[in-house]
């Protein structure tokens, strides 16, 4: 199941802002850009990015892309609204386990102090 439309970071410069500006945390599978915006009103929105780098195949590109949002889904009512994330997947995440991109993330998400109350 894909993220709401309303959580959904699809613009180009908005990906391009939130990796020039936003703040970076790092696992060893993934890769965390957050940047804040001044509306903190606005719902948190996400965007995956998963290059070639990782994996030749596209069905691994959106294997790995798919289980990323749906942990993001579990963890969506937790977030703090007003941000923007990118997500970047590295090469070396082709052989990770699902249960192992909800801990990283998890723990990526709470490094960021993205979680309300935080």
């Amino acid at each position: 199941m894909a993220l709401p439309q309303a959580h959904r970071l699809r613009d180009w410069r908005a990906f391009q802002a939130v990796h020039q500006q936003g703040s970076r945390d790092r696992s060893l599978h993934l890769l965390l850009r957050a940047l804040a915006i001044a509306d903190k009103t606005q719902p948190v929105r996400v965007g995956v990015s998963v290059s070639r780098k990782v994996s030749k195949k596209a069905v691994v590109r959106n294997r790995l892309k798919r289980q990323i949002l749906a942990g993001l889904q579990a963890l969506l009512p937790r977030l703090a609204r007003g941000w923007q994330l990118v997500i970047v997947v590295r090469p070396a995440a082709s052989e990770c386990e699902y249960k192992d991109f909800l801990r990283e993330l998890e723990q990526l998400l709470s490094q960021a102090g993205l979680f309300n109350g935080d």
